[in-house]
């Protein structure tokens, strides 16, 4: 996380750069949009906090007095848009650099959005509760003197800022409809609800187009041509169609079709997609189709597990230690021993990671997000059982910042806790792997001298993506895996 001291360095920097790419002072709204496009020449870092904090843009607007505007920015890598939660400033308010102005959920989150300038909050254009808000949309306006607020009453954005928003031009206006020609032949109907019907074409007074030969069979036989589907080019009837042609069949084909019965609305519920839940029905999409899924899963015995977290909760005033954390610590200890299971797909390339950031997956009542423990393998259980429950309670709470969940290297899911016994996990992209974990339970096995006795096992399955991990790099980082949660001591070597 970055300091606000830096944010106001970087804040300053990013506005120079804008306001060189900006040929004057007085520029309009769209060209003061454009010199914002010029977010090429700023260094990576620059363009990555511009991304994070919305820069407004003085305006010097020919009726108003000097103002920023300020727009919505990306607070996550994939957000494309927002919502508008609650407004924690009102018309009038007072703003410093740092203030919170509102609370947007984004893709993954719901995230503080901060002011970058000092002045008074002189007019909110979009109400809270405005869903779905596209990146760039102007959301206030920020003036420096108190004075300057009864200007902007009556302010509403203009076609500049909506294009801006949109990324594209003002829409040209719709070219006439081309006139019809004397001669050429009306717009066809629409087709009926009752599905395809086979061309027919007519003559004069809606004569149907047949054959000399399907007329006379029809003559004969006493069935009118009209009522027969040509089969012919362009719907001619000819003497087949006549001589297959029976009441029956024609009832059959003209019977009316039947729309489904109305289920009236008390008997389901429509939910609106939320934000996350759009962007977890994508990712997890995107993963399964994508991703070529591998499945591997063994069993483990956890009575040594067991038996060291009770020596250790119950001799020790930190934080309690769960199953789950020696889950944790197991996995970084393996992908340090096994880094194949430690790397990501980056389409030209295979990245490994020096480090093991293990994403925990958390169920809110938004959805699910996997907030990030850092540099696992370098922490002791203790310290992993206090970060996860923090992050578990912030995640939750909706109150996660987006460097807590944003990126990672490996992902644990765990169902144990609900009682189940075994399940398959969907890749989180572009991680290689996720382990799904379920419940402990008891089994009776055959012990060593041939009686039987009672253990706790655990059934986990490791989903891994073949272009990074093969079958047999997937087993072994099973197997170390197994083999440090049956000998919970080895950790500590």
């Amino acid at each position: 996380m970055m300091r606000t001291s830096q944010l106001r360095r970087l804040d300053k920097s990013i506005r120079f750069v804008a306001s060189v790419a900006s040929p004057r002072p007085n520029t309009s709204a769209a060209n003061h949009v454009r010199a914002l496009s010029y977010e090429k020449c700023m260094p990576p870092l620059l363009r990555d906090c511009k991304r994070q904090v919305a820069v407004p843009v003085r305006f010097m607007s020919d009726g108003l007095p000097s103002h920023y505007k300020v727009t919505l920015p990306a607070l996550s890598p994939t957000m494309e848009t927002g919502s508008i939660v609650s407004w924690e400033k009102q018309e009038g308010d007072e703003v410093e650099e740092g203030d919170l102005l509102a609370e947007i959920e984004t893709d993954k989150a719901t995230v503080g959005f901060e002011s970058s300038e000092t002045g008074y909050l002189a007019k909110i254009l979009l109400p809270a509760g405005s869903k779905d808000v596209p990146l760039g949309t102007l959301v206030c306006i920020i003036v420096e003197s108190k004075d300057d607020i009864a200007a902007f009453k009556d302010f509403v954005a203009d076609k500049a800022d909506v294009n801006a928003a949109s990324g594209s031009p003002p829409a040209a206006a719709a070219a006439p409809a081309p006139s019809q020609e004397v001669g050429s032949s009306a717009a066809p109907e629409p087709a009926t609800p009752g599905g395809p019907q086979k061309a027919r074409i007519s003559f004069g007074r809606n004569k149907p187009l047949a054959s000399p030969l399907a007329k006379k069979l029809a003559s004969e036989q006493g069935v009118d041509v009209s009522n027969v589907s040509g089969s012919g080019p362009g719907g001619r009837v000819i003497a087949s169609d006549v001589k297959s042609w029976s009441p029956v069949k024609a009832k059959i084909a003209t019977a009316p079709s039947f729309a489904p019965p109305v289920i009236e609305s008390s008997a389901y519920e429509d939910i609106e997609l939320t934000s996350m839940r759009k962007t977890i029905a994508n990712r997890l999409t995107q993963s399964k189709q994508s991703i070529p899924h591998y499945y591997l899963t063994t069993e483990i015995k956890m009575d040594k597990v067991l038996e060291v977290r009770k020596r250790l909760n119950e001799n020790s005033g930190l934080q309690k230690i769960s199953v789950n954390d020696f889950i944790i610590k197991a996995s970084a200890i393996a992908c340090v021993r096994v880094p194949e299971a430690n790397s990501s797909w980056q389409d030209s390339f295979i990245r490994k990671y020096n480090t093991v950031d293990v994403n925990v997956a958390v169920s809110t009542d938004a959805g699910l997000i996997t907030p990030i423990v850092f540099g696992t393998e370098k922490l002791g259980l203790s310290a992993i059982a206090a970060q996860v429950v923090q992050l578990a309670e912030k995640a939750r709470a909706g109150k996660l910042q987006p460097a807590e969940f944003q990126g990672g290297t490996f992902t644990i899911s765990n169902l144990g806790m609900f009682g189940v016994s075994h399940f398959t996990a969907v890749i989180n992209p572009p991680q290689a792997c996720i382990l799904a974990v379920g419940a402990a339970r008891k089994v009776l096995v055959e012990g060593s001298d041939g009686s039987p006795k009672t253990i706790s096992q655990m059934c986990v399955t490791l989903s891994c993506d073949h272009r990074v991990v093969d079958g047999a790099v997937g087993a072994k980082w099973l197997a170390e895996f197994k083999r440090l949660l049956e000998n919970p001591e080895m950790m500590l070597l």
